[in-house]
């Protein structure tokens, strides 16, 4: 399993390859979940991401990382479940998430995961001029442009994957 060392490493080396500009941010792990987060650094909501793992429940399990706006929800049952093609499907346990990802919930960042593992982008996510998403750890974060979720080799952008949260 990967230590946040590696992360770290892993997250600057995809980046850089990405070739897009981003700013690595140390914040306090206390406030690593997005709405502590956001009120604490006076980052607007709707330009915070959440990258969520999902599991099926069925033997031999498939995993996919989501990632969506802090002001929307993902649509597990029906937009996640279609695209991964599976009966069923729920949120992965923390303890699968640092299994399959090495990192914790609240730090899991799209920039370092296992390369085989697709990532569905809500298309809501590329509206902002730029958003936050997890930096690999809880007490990092990466600001960056959209843009740079579209160069992950096996990133989809995807509409209605997520919606509004009332």
């Amino acid at each position: 399993m990967m230590d946040a060392s590696d992360i770290d490493r892993l997250v600057g080396e995809t980046l850089e390859r990405l070739g897009v500009p981003y700013e690595i941010m140390q914040i306090d792990p206390d406030f690593a979940d997005t709405a502590q987060f956001c009120e604490r650094y006076g980052i607007p909501l709707d330009q915070s991401a959440n990258t969520i793992i999902v599991a099926s429940k069925k033997e031999p399990k498939q995993y996919a990382a989501c990632l969506v706006l802090a002001t929307t929800r993902l649509d597990v049952n029906h937009a996640v479940r279609k695209l991964m093609n599976v009966s069923r499907l729920s949120f992965a346990t923390a303890e699968e998430t640092r299994d399959l990802t090495g990192m914790m919930i609240g730090g899991v960042t799209v920039f370092a995961l296992p390369p085989d593992l697709p990532i569905y982008v809500d298309a809501a996510v590329m509206a902002p001029e730029w958003i936050i998403v997890g930096g690999g750890s809880r007490s990092t974060k990466i600001r960056t442009s959209p843009e740079s979720l579209r160069r992950l080799p096996n990133a989809q952008v995807v509409s209605g994957l997520a919606t509004p949260i009332a």
